[in-house]
């Protein structure tokens, strides 16, 4: 029997304390332990951040240098 099968005589089998609910979803580990993450941006999405602080910074140098 494992400890996902219910035991013969119908009741479930004791899984411990139940864990605290804290409001943070859980998730699941793979085959060997370890947690999952996020994928990595595409390349594409991560130049377009760059290239939007690259040009928000230009914006506030030349805003600097016109009211000056």
């Amino acid at each position: 029997m494992t400890a996902h099968e219910p035991a013969h005589d119908g009741t479930a089998p004791d899984t411990g304390p139940a864990a605290p609910d804290t409001g943070v979803p859980v998730t699941r580990a793979t085959a060997d332990d370890q947690p999952r993450y996020e994928p990595p941006p595409s390349v594409g999405k991560l130049f377009f951040w760059v290239l939007l602080f690259v040009l928000a910074a230009v914006v506030v140098v030349a805003g600097g240098v016109y009211f000056t």
